[in-house]
């Protein structure tokens, strides 16, 4: 490793200067830090010196080494590349120069499995790493940014100031101005965070997208209708950041053909992949984020265009027909997309609470909603109502079980079940409203087919049960058929 003596002249390096990183940079520079840049294609540098940064406190350099040479200690540097292999190779190029003590920072959208073991590789070496999650897009960079870091805790006083100084801001529950950024916990917890939020994003798009889809079909609203109603739910309850762009997105006219231009955008989804990493980490816990999942295989579905122009001239179906009652089904609407966003903010709690226990992690879930508040896709003012009932009960298992969030279900089920029995009817997909719809019922029910499903288990596989006249971990099985024997599986994991 290197072993100069030089004092550094950046207070932080960055790596990868795509929009993310460029945008990072002028944020920490505007703050009155002085940072180094780095990227890969080198005139990818120059450009952006000659450019937005030109006369700024940047310095551009051509390699790691030089990166390296121009930082204070401990050093300090952030990667913004994808995901993967881009970051174990910019790990190789950049170590070499390090020394123990710096800090090494992932700003990525990395699973969070591939951060533990980075982290465990670089602590061999003396590096201290952190895996941060950050979002808010362009903007969200440019302007302030939600920040998740996790990891190596030694270096979290390290970045501390930097890293709240670039976030956004928002006003505590005293007035206050608090950053969007604080220690999430150890490991790859940053990231896993991150990765959270990413599926309940998911969630909140679909669920904005079937509620559009209700109004489109059942009362044949237009662009512009459809933007007074998504303007008057942003005062509301559903006050947030993704509401917002969705009202201001039906203002939009396409130059080309004069007709909005939602219109005339492909109804094919693209994803990067965070949302199908929430679920399989929901499947590893047993955590049933069914809400999230649908979101996920909703977008799977829309891809398949072609299949669905074809199929929507094979199968059967009914045709949606219009409701008289407009601005009671609006409410309706509105109902059932509140109560949805609650279930779907309720499984990503729960995911959270599952692998903080199966890692140890000691994580603050007020906080955590603190951090979402400002600067993230999903911020809303819906999030202080989390923390406030993670304030009344720290130990709460499930968010629908808080007295607050109990009450608004209950206030929003006549119109939610309006809307997901109505769509059903008429043929118009809804499955992540229907979805949370079907997890609240599961879940407030104090008995479920199961039974049967344990007796067919044990029927065809011996997979044994239990009895409800018996303490529950004690296993038994039946000779369905008399010639089954008494030889049994195991036992089964709930």
């Amino acid at each position: 490793m290197a072993t100069t003596t030089n004092t550094g002249l950046a207070d932080i390096g960055l790596i990868g200067l795509a929009v993310m990183g460029e945008n990072l940079v002028l944020n920490i520079e505007s703050r009155g830090y002085t940072v180094a840049v780095y990227n890969r294609t080198t005139s990818r540098v120059d450009e952006f010196l000659a450019g937005r940064g030109k006369g700024k406190r940047i310095i551009g350099t051509h390699s790691p080494q030089e990166l390296a040479a121009v930082l204070k200690r401990p050093r300090k540097v952030m990667m913004l590349v994808k995901a993967g292999q881009a970051v174990d190779d910019t790990i190789a190029a950049i170590v070499p120069y390090l020394e123990p003590g710096d800090i090494l920072i992932d700003g990525g959208n990395t699973h969070f499995r591939d951060t533990e073991r980075r982290l465990q590789a670089l602590a061999a070496r003396g590096i201290r790493y952190i895996g941060t999650g950050v979002s808010g897009g362009e903007e969200g960079a440019l302007r302030g940014p939600s920040i998740m870091p996790g990891g190596d805790a030694s270096a979290w006083p390290e970045v501390q100031p930097i890293f709240q100084a670039i976030a956004a801001k928002v006003r505590d529950t005293d007035g206050r101005e608090v950053p969007c950024c604080d220690w999430v916990g150890p490991g790859g917890a940053g990231h896993f965070v991150k990765m959270v939020h990413n599926g309940i994003e998911y969630g909140d798009m679909q669920l904005i997208g079937e509620s559009y889809h209700v109004l489109k079909e059942m009362l044949g609203l237009t662009a512009p209708e459809l933007h007074q109603v998504y303007a008057r739910w942003n005062q509301g309850v559903l006050d947030s950041y993704l509401i917002e762009i969705t009202a201001n997105i039906f203002q939009h006219v396409d130059a080309e053909t004069g007709k909005p231009l939602v219109e005339v955008i492909l109804d094919a989804a693209g994803q990067k992949g965070t949302g199908k990493w929430t679920v399989d980490a929901a499947t590893d816990n047993s955590v049933p984020l069914t809400l999230i999942a649908e979101a996920v295989f909703a977008r799977c579905l829309s891809a398949l265009k072609e299949q669905r122009v074809q199929a929507s001239q094979v199968l059967a179906g009914p045709s949606p027909r219009r409701v008289s009652e407009r601005e009671e089904w609006i409410a309706d609407v509105e109902m059932a997309l509140y109560a949805s966003k609650i279930i779907s903010y309720a499984q990503g709690f729960a995911l959270m609470k599952a692998q903080a226990q199966a890692s140890g992690w000691d994580l603050n879930y007020g906080g955590i909603a603190m951090l979402w508040r400002g600067g993230c896709i999903i911020r809303s003012v819906f999030l202080s109502r989390i923390k406030e009932a993670f304030d009344r009960n720290p130990k709460l298992v499930n968010l629908v079980l808080d007295p607050y969030f109990a009450g608004e279900l209950g206030r929003a089920q006549h119109g939610w079940r309006r809307v997901v029995s109505r769509a059903v009817q008429e043929g118009i997909p809804v499955p992540a409203m229907a979805s949370a719809l079907a997890y609240y019922d599961g879940y407030r029910s104090a008995w479920l087919p199961a039974n049967l499903l344990q007796a067919q288990r044990d029927y065809f596989g011996a997979h044994t049960y239990e009895r409800v006249d018996k303490p529950r971990g004690q296993f038994f099985h039946t000779n369905w058929t008399g010639q089954g024997g008494t030889t049994t599986s195991g036992s089964y994991t709930v």
